[in-house]
Formats: structure tokens, sequence, C-alpha cells
């Protein structure tokens, strides 16, 4: 999924309001990951992601996109169309008016440590594990989509139809918002998201932030890097240097 924004709208937010019929298969939900590796999530780590604007390459951000398909089962909806196409992971082009410099992004959930669309959620379907990653519990979710009004990086989608073929580690169900979930499922059995591994460079790191000795760490260290609407002091997982 393309889109091609100003800076200006770059900052806006989504404007769904409608509610919607809950319609998810039951199974495995998104708070058992952790149990399967029998490893407790505290807050000693917290998973982060580094995305070089300048090495990522528009074709990097398509196989992204692609990985990301590809290992949560998204992308291949029948019946819904433009905007209700979900969209885990975007790309995104902003121009600077200043000095028309063209930056591709690849925007996905940001991972807040204070996320506005738990804040908003009425049932907690929303959620943030210890380790700053921010899930959507699906059997929670009431499809009220106020978490998508709530979310500045537009990184929520509603699912508009019923699927079928699913992910055993991804439920999806009609009537229920999702988004990137950091391949949550990858991470707590010691692997990197999707997304990251279809890069085959070092333009998107995945890592630890708290770990001194981890390569995100140390390259947050010693190169300039930002934050997506920092201005709204979210503390976000996913930063970006080159922009």
């Amino acid at each position: 999924m393309n889109k091609t924004l100003n800076r200006r709208d770059f900052i806006k937010t989504t404007s769904a309001t409608t509610i919607g019929v809950v319609t998810v298969a039951s199974g495995i939900t998104l708070t058992t990951f952790a149990s399967t590796n029998k490893v407790p999530v505290t807050n000693e780590k917290r998973w982060g992601m580094l995305i070089d604007t300048n090495k990522l390459t528009e074709a990097d951000i398509d196989g992204m996109v692609s990985a990301c398909q590809k290992e949560q089962g998204w992308g291949s909806e029948l019946h819904s169309t433009g905007s209700q196409k979900p969209g885990w992971i975007k790309k995104v082009k902003v121009k600077d008016k200043a000095t028309g410099k063209v930056s591709n992004l690849a925007l996905m959930c940001q991972h807040c440590e204070e996320p506005p669309c738990v804040d908003v959620c009425p049932t907690n379907a929303s959620m943030k594990r210890e380790d700053g990653i921010v899930l959507v519990d699906k059997h929670l979710c009431i499809g009220c989509r106020y978490c998508m009004m709530a979310c500045p990086y537009d990184a929520r989608s509603f699912v508009h139809e019923t699927l079928s073929n699913q992910k055993e580690h991804m439920p999806r169900g009609k009537g229920t918002v999702e988004s990137c979930t950091m391949c949550v499922h990858k991470v707590d059995k010691g692997e990197v998201p999707a997304c990251v591994t279809s890069v085959n460079s070092d333009a998107v790191i995945f890592g630890d932030l708290y770990d001194a000795s981890s390569k995100i760490n140390q390259t947050l260290k010693t190169v300039q890097s930002a934050q997506i609407r920092a201005d709204l002091n979210l503390n976000t997982g996913v930063r970006y240097s080159g922009i």
C-alpha cells in the first residue's frame, strides 16, 4: 500500500466512527505468545526498530510489506476496497518543502510507550506488553474503532469481511481491529520480525533498546534519529534516521 503525503498530511488521524459486528474465531489469543516460550515478559527489555531512510530503498519497503503480508496472512481480502484494505505496514513518501528532499518511510505501528490506542479502548483489547509491544486482543475487541481514531500514525486497520485460511499464530476476525504486532510470535522465540529479515542490509535494525550491547542501542548512540510526531511525547519504539 503506497501513500504520498506532505508533512501536514502526515500528521492526520483516521476518522472511522462506525461500530461494526464482531466475528472472531476461537483459538489462540495474542496474550499467549509469551507463555509459549515460558519466558516471562518483563519491562527489562524494550523492543524497538531503527529505520535508516537513507539506506532503505523503495524496493526494500515493498519487500517489507510483502514479508508482513506473507507472515501474518493479510492482503488477499477479496471484497474489501480502497480504504477498507488492511495496511499493517505502508510505504509513505514525505517531502521536505524547504529542500525538496523526498524520504520513503516504512510506516507501521510505532509501539508507543504511552499508546493513545490503549487509553481509549473501552474493553482493554488494546494493550501494551511490559516489553513495549502494543497488541490487540481480538477476543476482547468489539470493533468500536476508537483506537483507530486515536492513533496518530493511521497504523490500525479494521477487518471488513469474513476471512479464511488464517495463520495459526495470527487469528483475524471480521469486525475487529488489527495492526503490526512486531511479529511478537517470532520475537518471543528469539527471532526477529519478518519485515526486518526481508531487508538485505542494515537499513532496518531490530533489538532491545535497553541492552547496551545490542546493535540498535549502539547505533542510536552514534546517529541522529527521530520519532514521528515526537511532539506528542509518545516515546515510540520505532525510530528513524535520515529524516
